[in-house]
């Protein structure tokens, strides 16, 4: 199994791990520059004073008895090379020395006078500059702990200045990074959230962008700049689909208004023929033609604004549906049956749309309620404290799956050429409109249940404060 190390999509950590990334590869050229700087300067003053000491404490050893000599190493040959007159004089605590080249007659007595001296610079007379200084010094090596005096030939090696330098970044650099990648952790969830802090009220004002809601516009004067270009692409875009949704809207009423006035003049000519069973066809057909306008004009006047309602007796509202078309129930073989809680319940709404949204209910019950039983509207206070209305039939109830589906436009539960589909569709959206829900189960005696709730008065006055 492989897995593929993904980018994190939180940009708090894609800025961490990239300044964290940069600060490691920047402390690395320092390193490197600091070497360089180093290893230049070295070259230019010609010299590092203990270079012949390190080099020669560094390839000290002792031989097969016990004697201390000197391993073949590259900076002892490049030593050599460098430093034709070099000298030196080694010695161990036991008294064994190792010498080589012409040691100073002035400093030679010099080496066992100066045992308790760690270390000591034995330089020259001035008129005597040409010749370099000595070096003696106790130190620690593979033959054990010797005292070395020699001259300050030689130069620092490129190798052993890396050595030193890297030696030296993980005791100082390492830290130092552990710091700044501390404070980055720190700092950039701050700063990333200080940055983009006007991005939550463009979020939160998306939230309410709606499609009952034409113009909205996201703010942009507190995004940051480079995020600007986006924000304004959303708000062109709910623009095209304002302008959309206007045609829309036109097309609608348009063709709402356009079929009326041809509906109208059939109607009447349908009325003036003779009686038959043709004609009660054709005047059927004429009134679903008619309701279907209707309908499609509820639709486009869905637009109106809720600045615009007032406040309204839900009960009252209800008990004036039923009494209208208790009429058209009784025709179709129903009895009615209107329940209403105790209690006032006030809502703010449009009356004509919130009638216009009652009466699809109770429409739809007797169209598809069998023709049999007792259509129940009962109208009360939920638990929430919104207002309830729930008609109930007792037909063959909604099919398994259909329930949300039956609110969707043009769609019917049966293609018996009754209805155009639009009815619970303009119930959901009146009711959208005024800040409910709706909802179809199936009632415990098999029939259907259509369920609204709307919020009261003072919880719509509440909301909009």
């Amino acid at each position: 199994m492989t897995f593929a190390w993904r980018s994190p999509r939180s940009l708090k950590w894609r800025l961490v791990i990239r300044l964290v990334v940069f600060q490691t590869i920047m402390l690395t050229a320092i390193v490197i520059l600091a070497v360089g700087a180093v290893w230049t300067t070295v070259r230019i003053i010609d010299g590092y004073e203990d270079g012949s000491l390190d080099v020669l404490r560094d390839a000290l050893v002792r031989d097969a008895q016990g004697n201390l000599a000197l391993s073949s190493t590259s900076d002892l040959a490049l030593l050599r090379t460098e430093a034709k007159d070099l000298w030196f004089l080694i010695r161990d605590e036991a008294g064994n020395t190792l010498a080589e080249g012409d040691v100073p007659s002035e400093f030679a007595p010099l080496a066992r006078k100066l045992d308790h001296i760690a270390q000591a610079r034995l330089s020259w007379k001035p008129g005597n500059s040409g010749r370099p200084d000595g070096l003696i010094k106790w130190t620690e090596s593979v033959a054990g702990k010797v005292q070395i005096m020699t001259g300050t030939q030689g130069r620092m090696s490129l190798s052993r200045l890396v050595s030193g330098v890297s030696i030296s970044s993980l005791y100082i650099g390492l830290p130092v990074l552990a710091l700044m990648t501390l404070a980055t952790v720190l700092a950039t969830p701050f700063v990333v959230r200080k940055a983009m802090a006007g991005l939550n009220l463009v979020a939160a004002q998306a939230e309410r962008v709606d499609i009952d809601q034409r113009g909205v516009q996201l703010p942009v004067d507190q995004v940051p700049s480079e995020i600007e270009p986006l924000v304004k692409a959303v708000n062109d875009a709910l623009g095209r689909l304002d302008k959309g949704y206007e045609r829309h809207q036109r097309f609608l009423a348009d063709a709402a208004h356009e079929l009326r006035t041809p509906i109208a003049i059939l109607s009447t000519r349908i009325a003036s023929l003779p009686a038959s069973l043709q004609k009660a066809q054709l005047l059927e057909d004429a009134t679903r033609l008619s309701v279907l306008t209707g309908q499609l004009l509820d639709l486009q006047r869905l637009g109106q604004k809720a600045d615009d309602f007032v406040q309204l007796d839900l009960a009252a509202l209800v008990q004036r549906v039923v009494i209208d078309l208790a009429p058209l129930a009784f025709a179709a073989g129903y009895e009615i049956d209107f329940q209403a809680r105790e209690g006032l319940i006030d809502i703010l709404g449009d009356q004509t749309a919130l009638e216009r949204a009652l009466t699809n209910l109770v429409q739809n019950a007797i169209q598809h309620g069998g023709r049999r039983g007792t259509i129940v509207v009962r109208v009360g206070k939920a638990l929430s404290g919104e207002g309830e209305v729930e008609v109930c039939d007792e037909g063959e109830g909604i099919p398994p799956g259909e329930s949300e589906r039956i609110f969707e436009p043009f769609h019917r539960l049966r293609h018996d050429g009754k209805g155009a589909g639009l009815g619970l569709n303009l119930v959901r959206e009146i009711v959208r409109l005024h800040g409910g829900r709706v909802s179809a189960t199936n009632a415990a005696n098999g029939g259907a249940r259509l369920n609204v709730v709307l919020p009261s008065a003072l919880e719509r006055k509440g909301a909009s404060i």
